[in-house]
């Protein structure tokens, strides 16, 4: 069994992150504060002279086309899988994300920028234990050829295949025990990928505003890949498919402590699994780990 955080943590500092959001094409800021225990990963939406604060769980999810959205309140903040993703892999559990805006920036379509700035904010340690949310059966779901299920394990294992008819693409399979090395290393800096066939019509429909080579993997029909520096990854494809998951599953509310499989599977299905999880409590609970490093029911 991987050895697992024993206490909470939120960040040394905040941390401000500005860009262009992919989908709304929209210059955006947004500020990651410090927050005490058991705050969980919180958005502090401001219009006006309102606020509105929306937690990143399940319940709040409001749309999966093409990116994951939670709303509250008749606010909404989009393409939230990334950042979430960052906070997860890097093990941060107590976060405020203040914006004006409504997506979060893409950087360059990856995690990786994200994982800069938290780290250069640091990491600070909080004296009360970290709960994990334990599976004890599992759950699974399956939609139109495309399947995510959790299981139960000691470690928090992810693994997700592809298959694209592309010539590109085609088949690929990544698997990962997800630590904060392994997703630094193994993760992060996979981009969101995209057909340039594609593209007007997403734009018609009002979506990939802001997306372009310096947010994107972009591709053709034929194969190529359009980037000047070329793939991150030789599998850069599935990778950002499981940085997907990663970021959409820690909407549980808790880090999981959970086998994951996905195939073909994409946020909607991802938000499903979750919300279908927590409406089954029968097959989990939460766990924290003592001195002894054994898990602990709470």
């Amino acid at each position: 069994m991987i050895r697992q955080s024993s206490f909470q943590t939120t960040l040394r500092r905040p941390c401000h992150i500005h860009g262009v959001g992919i989908h709304s094409g929209e210059r955006t800021q947004i500020t990651l504060l410090p927050a005490a225990p058991n705050t969980g990963i919180v958005f502090r939406l401001r219009e006006g002279g309102r606020h509105v604060e929306i937690p990143a769980r399940a319940e709040f999810i409001t749309r999966t086309t093409m990116n994951t959205t939670l709303g509250r309140g008749g606010l909404e903040i989009c393409t939230v899988e990334h950042l979430l993703a960052a906070l997860s892999g890097l093990e941060i559990d107590n976060v405020v994300i203040v914006t004006d805006g409504c997506e979060i920036p893409g950087m360059d379509g990856s995690a990786q920028p994200f994982v800069t700035r938290i780290m250069e904010a640091g990491r600070k340690l909080q004296p009360v234990p970290r709960r994990f949310l334990k599976l004890l059966e599992p759950v699974q779901l399956e939609e139109n050829g495309r399947y995510a299920g959790i299981f139960p394990s000691d470690d928090r294992n992810f693994s997700f295949t592809i298959d694209f008819n592309h010539p590109a693409i085609q088949t690929q399979t990544f698997a990962v025990t997800l630590t904060p090395q392994a997703f630094v290393a193994e993760l992060a800096r996979a981009r969101t990928f995209g057909f340039m066939e594609d593209l007007e019509n997403l734009q018609e429909n009002g979506l990939a505003l802001g997306a372009g080579l310096d947010n994107a993997v972009g591709l053709t029909k034929t194969g190529q890949v359009l980037n000047e520096e070329g793939l991150r990854y030789p599998d850069e494809f599935v990778r950002h498919k499981l940085l997907d998951a990663v970021g959409d599953l820690s909407l549980a509310g808790f880090p999981l402590l959970a086998e994951f499989k996905g195939i073909k599977s994409g946020h909607a299905l991802h938000g499903k699994l979750i919300q279908t999880l927590l409406r089954r409590p029968e097959t989990w609970q939460i766990v924290s780990f003592g001195a002894s490093e054994g898990a602990q029911a709470v």
